[in-house]
């Protein structure tokens, strides 16, 4: 399987219209119990998937070389990673500094502290601080992303927090990371919203929402059944990766946060191999 699976995985696909064409990448989190248990092993299983590229979460408590040494071991790429709220509050410049020397393309912020309690001033204080932090990865050649988790949705006046975010994040410095599920979660759509704000998007977590799932929540968790292989949910995947190919992105990453991901990642890499619109 790995060996035609790797042609979508390890580099963008011949243009084809009205067919899936982005660089493809697995975000690690996807296999964290694995990585936990057996490091080397499940990186060669991420590589047997037909990745290249992966997202990482953290450092793994490797330092910036031995990390890198580590995926190029394994024939890994690192392209984006996520890090803590606290790090990028606390010393941007030193994870900038890392990120760098890992060879990041991306960096990004994956939750904030209040959850779901979001408030007024907690957004406010995210914005400070994700413009601080953009800034100081910019000169480091490394793109700044945010990456909401649905709560973000919850009502303010006319809008949202996430329109507030939107609004008042330095869009020289700061960027976001779709991660469809929990826009569909949070009761959003996320064709109007790449649509509204289309030079925003850095990247797409790619995964689809089991049939029946119950949407307009904004806790930021579910259930694992809840997540199943792409092209068997509820989720109009054509419909969304076609206007993301129409706005310009160009780097996907699939996340499977289901209980048999080994299962489930092969099902929707073939999926993106099929998909037409």
């Amino acid at each position: 399987m790995a060996g035609w699976v790797a042609g979508l995985a390890l580099a963008v696909l011949p243009a084809a219209a009205g067919s899936f064409t982005g660089a493809l990448g697995l975000q690690l989190e996807s296999v964290r119990d694995g990585l936990k248990k057996d490091r080397p092993a499940t990186l060669d299983e991420v590589r047997g998937f037909g990745f290249k590229y992966v997202e990482l979460v953290g450092d793994y408590k490797l330092s910036p070389k031995a990390l890198l040494a580590e995926m190029r071991a394994h024939k890994l790429e690192a392209m984006s990673a996520h890090f803590p709220y606290a790090r990028f509050r606390d010393d941007p410049e030193a994870l900038a500094v890392e990120a760098s020397e890992m060879g990041l393309k991306f960096v990004g912020c994956p939750d904030l502290p209040q959850h779901s309690a979001l408030d007024e001033s907690g957004c406010r204080e995210a914005i400070a601080v994700f413009n601080r932090a953009g800034e100081v990865l910019a000169k480091h050649g490394v793109k700044f992303f945010y990456h909401p988790h649905g709560y973000e949705f919850k009502s303010r006046g006319d809008g949202t927090f996430f329109d507030l975010m939107m609004a008042e994040t330095d869009p020289r410095f700061v960027y976001f990371q779709m991660d469809i599920f929990w826009i569909v979660y949070a009761g959003q759509d996320p064709v109007k919203i790449l649509e509204r704000y289309p030079d925003r998007w850095v990247s797409l977590h790619v995964k689809d929402m089991k049939k029946g799932t119950p949407t307009g929540g904004f806790s930021g968790h579910a259930d694992k059944p809840s997540f199943v292989a792409l092209g068997q949910g509820q989720i109009d995947l054509p419909a969304i990766l076609r206007t993301a190919d129409k706005i310009g992105i160009k780097w996907y990453f699939l996340e499977d946060e289901s209980a048999v991901p080994e299962i489930q990642i092969p099902q929707s890499v073939t999926y993106l191999r099929k998909v037409k619109w």
